[in-house]
């Protein structure tokens, strides 16, 4: 599902359209695992589960997506996530592995984005339900798109991504202080 797509303007009109010093906020949930592992952090992706991150990746790419920081999930399939929507986007960043990111529920998850450096414009964080499609709904202030709105109110499955403008910086990031921009769940 996909939204109006307001982040396809280029990138000067949306720096002045959401304010001087605005930020951009990516939630995702990691891609689809295989069902078994010795243990659930060593869960990798499924060939689909590839196939939908690398989709992401170009989805985010066409947007104009380009993110100077990843906060991911320590857990193997996250990482995975991560490399897949690099190679589909053309990104070479190293992300931030965590394993808090994989133990958090939602307000630990909005803890780490707190501590994320404030020069950071771009954030994209990868981790796992119910805590990222939680998160997605808390941060919302209600004001941005609708379509992107009800989609994200019909559920979080694996790929999916939810775009937010912040206004604020990380530090105070709070309940319903992020604009909603689209939401998206990839599928190859």
């Amino acid at each position: 599902m996909t939204s109006s797509d307001p982040l396809s303007q280029p990138d000067d009109d949306r720096a002045s359209a959401s304010g001087e010093g605005a930020r951009t906020l990516v939630l995702m949930r990691h891609a689809r695992a295989e069902d078994a592992a010795a243990s659930d952090s060593l869960r990798q992706l499924s060939s689909s589960g590839r196939r939908d991150a690398a989709a992401a990746g170009r989805w985010l790419a066409a947007r104009g997506l380009r993110p100077d920081h990843a906060l991911v999930s320590s857990a193997v399939r996250t990482h995975q996530t991560w490399e897949q929507v690099c190679v589909g986007a053309g990104w070479s960043l190293e992300p931030q592995l965590d394993r808090g990111m994989y133990e958090a529920g939602t307000e630990a998850a909005l803890d780490l984005v707190r501590l994320v450096r404030s020069e950071v414009s771009t954030l994209v964080v990868v981790g796992h339900n119910p805590t990222v499609g939680t998160l997605a709904q808390l941060l919302d202030d209600g004001e941005g798109d609708q379509e992107a709105s009800m989609g994200l109110l019909s559920g979080y499955p694996t790929a999916a991504i939810t775009v937010y403008a912040v206004a604020t910086a990380w530090a105070d990031l709070g309940e319903q202080t992020a604009t909603l921009r689209a939401h998206h769940v990839a599928r190859a």
